[in-house]
């Protein structure tokens, strides 16, 4: 209800999801002079939908969908509440695109993100081990018999 009543049933007033998630301010607020990011601030905001996202997002922790691992991932490598600010403008990308094209969010689960995300990790270990002349040759984990039975 928030998001209608905060941004309306019209998306087509910003003309792509980075102008919409930009008006929220979600967006990083890098200041860049030369390819080079010299500071780093805060968007101040009062807007009531913001505040919701960060709540929505705050919870995906305990979530077991693809958003929830997402943002378990995210969380590891940034700091809590950039993880927070990331997912909930990740939130209001969907919310943009099933507003304005009708798409319809179906969640895969968990496993479905954690198995590509693993896929992207080897696929981007092969490529950087052939730019440095390395062949990666993939090996299945196995336990030897003498690791399975017991001492005796």
């Amino acid at each position: 209800m928030t998001v209608i009543s905060e941004a309306g049933w019209d998306m087509s007033k910003w003309p792509s999801e980075d102008h919409f998630v930009c008006w929220l301010r979600l967006s990083p607020d890098n200041r860049i002079s030369g390819d080079r990011v010299i500071g780093k601030g805060r968007l101040p905001t009062n807007n009531r939908l913001n505040v919701v996202l960060h709540m929505a997002a705050s919870t995906l922790p305990q979530s077991d969908s693809y958003l929830g691992a997402q943002f378990r991932r995210l969380k590891r490598c940034l700091d809590a509440p950039v993880a927070i600010k990331a997912m909930a403008a990740k939130l209001a990308q969907l919310i943009y695109r099933m507003l304005r094209y009708g798409m319809v969010f179906v969640d895969q689960g968990a496993q479905v993100y954690e198995t590509a995300h693993h896929q992207r990790e080897i696929h981007y270990l092969k490529r950087k081990a052939a730019t440095l002349g390395f062949q990666i040759i993939e090996a299945t984990a196995s336990l030897t018999p003498s690791a399975t039975e017991p001492l005796t």
